[in-house]
């Protein structure tokens, strides 16, 4: 694993650190091509972007913190500035409430910007688990004998670290899981089921669908590849053995379910969205509303 990449005198680049800006950089894009095609000014791309960079890490750092309190409580400095130690539900939640609120000042439909923010949102988580991948910050899996198994004995949370006091570790001698154990690459899982989910995603964008309908698949897809890596991941687990990000999973696969079922009984009024040109302030142009103007 390389959680450091190079150093450029006293400034260090740290892999995951690079990995996600190199996602946000690709997110911003695919969101502001999205935007062009639906006739919407991307300065709000921009703009955005800048919310979903801003309140994505502070909301996955607190939701890290949140599930590893008692490590927080003994190491609250530690905890809160390491580089590492980002729970992506809790990035997604904080940053929707967050552009959530931007929209509606800016009175901009909050579904037309879901629907053209969904497979970028997709791709990214992907690139940035390779960051998580090449930094070995514990989001590894359990140990494999799969040929494609990882050491990870040279991340920031070592194996032995990771398994420590768990039932993984009962099974090793002097309960300790050794640091070059193979373990499941589960970030590399999660890139590939990212890749998928943003090629479907990116697909269906052109279908005549009425708002929201694409992200509650947005919703559905990534709830169900987060359920599954899960089972191979070591998490505390509540509720029905299930960890906390498989209950939030759960909750948006039956939430985008609902949605998906909902907005297939309304007829779609994506044929009206070109006619839909937002400026920078969020008002529509001249053009739009002498379009608009019955005839007489």
């Amino acid at each position: 694993m390389y959680p450091e990449l190079f150093k450029i005198g006293p400034f260090t680049v740290y892999s995951y650190g690079l990995m996600l800006g190199i996602a946000f950089i690709i997110a911003s894009w695919l969101l502001n091509k999205e935007l062009e095609r639906k006739k919407i000014s991307t300065n709000f791309g921009t703009e955005i972007t800048l919310l979903a960079i801003v309140f994505g890490i502070v909301g996955s750092k607190l939701f890290h913190l949140l599930e590893n309190f008692d490590d927080f409580i003994k190491d609250p400095i530690g905890m809160t500035f390491n580089p590492g130690g980002l729970t992506f539900y809790g990035g997604l939640i904080l940053a929707i409430i967050a552009i959530g609120i931007y929209t509606r000042r800016k009175k901009i439909p909050f579904l037309l910007l879901a629907d053209a923010a969904a497979p970028a949102l997709a791709l990214a988580y992907g690139i940035g688990r390779i960051g998580c991948h090449l930094a070995g910050d514990g989001d590894y899996g359990i140990p494999t004998n799969l040929p494609w198994g990882t050491n990870y004995e040279n991340g920031t949370v070592p194996p032995s670290a990771m398994f420590n006091g768990s039932d993984i570790a009962q099974n090793f001698p002097g309960g300790i899981v050794p640091d070059n154990t193979p373990l499941h690459p589960t970030p590399i899982y999660e890139l590939i089921s990212a890749i998928i989910i943003f090629s479907i995603l990116w697909k269906l964008r052109n279908r005549d669908w009425v708002r929201g309908k694409l992200f509650m698949f947005y919703l559905i897809f990534t709830g169900i590849s987060r359920l599954l890596v899960e089972t191979i991941r070591l998490n505390p687990r509540y509720i029905f053995n299930l960890s906390e990000a498989q209950i939030i999973s759960i909750i948006t696969i039956i939430g985008g379910t609902i949605g998906v079922v909902y907005f297939s009984k309304i007829i779609s009024d994506k044929k009206h969205e070109p006619q839909t040109e937002l400026s920078g302030s969020g008002k529509e142009t001249e053009k739009v509303k002498k379009q608009r103007k019955p005839k007489k």
